[in-house]
């Protein structure tokens, strides 16, 4: 009996280990993409995160509008920085589902033209899609007040 008590929490130590180390792998995978998204920010280029974005994402702007997948394209597209940071990137991950949270501090011009240097929060939710890959549904960012 001992024996098998012993097999038996081996056992759950490997189980436990083994999601653990899953989770590990899936919180570096979401901020690999992270790190993507703003390298898509700092050159320009939303080309490098749009296959990332689900078809159907929700994207809310600090200014409170909502925008799909399209319209969020096109507005980065308009969009032009000369400067773009992240700052205390964090993901949680939960199952197939990861949360990852941080602040942005950018300038640059808007779709008009018009200077900005922002800092904001922002949350994303990330999906792992049945073939395999992270996709973004949703994205929310919020004005930092100082």
């Amino acid at each position: 009996m001992k024996r098998r008590l012993i097999w038996c929490s081996l056992g759950i130590v490997l189980l436990a280990s083994a999601v653990w180390s899953q989770s590990g792998s899936t919180e570096k995978a979401v901020a690999d993409l992270e790190q993507q998204w703003l390298k898509s920010q700092q050159t320009n280029n939303p080309d490098l995160i749009a296959p990332h974005l689900a078809d159907k994402i929700v994207a809310t702007q600090s200014d409170g509008k909502v925008y799909d997948k399209a319209a969020a394209i096109e507005l980065a597209k308009k969009t032009k920085y000369t400067s773009a940071e992240y700052e205390d990137v964090k993901v949680t991950a939960f199952g197939n589902t990861a949360i990852a949270t941080g602040g942005f501090k950018g300038t640059g011009t808007d779709p008009e033209g018009k200077a900005f240097d922002t800092h904001e929060r922002w949350t994303d939710t990330w999906m792992k899609m049945p073939n395999g890959q992270w996709q973004c549904v949703a994205t929310q960012s919020t004005s930092v007040k100082m």
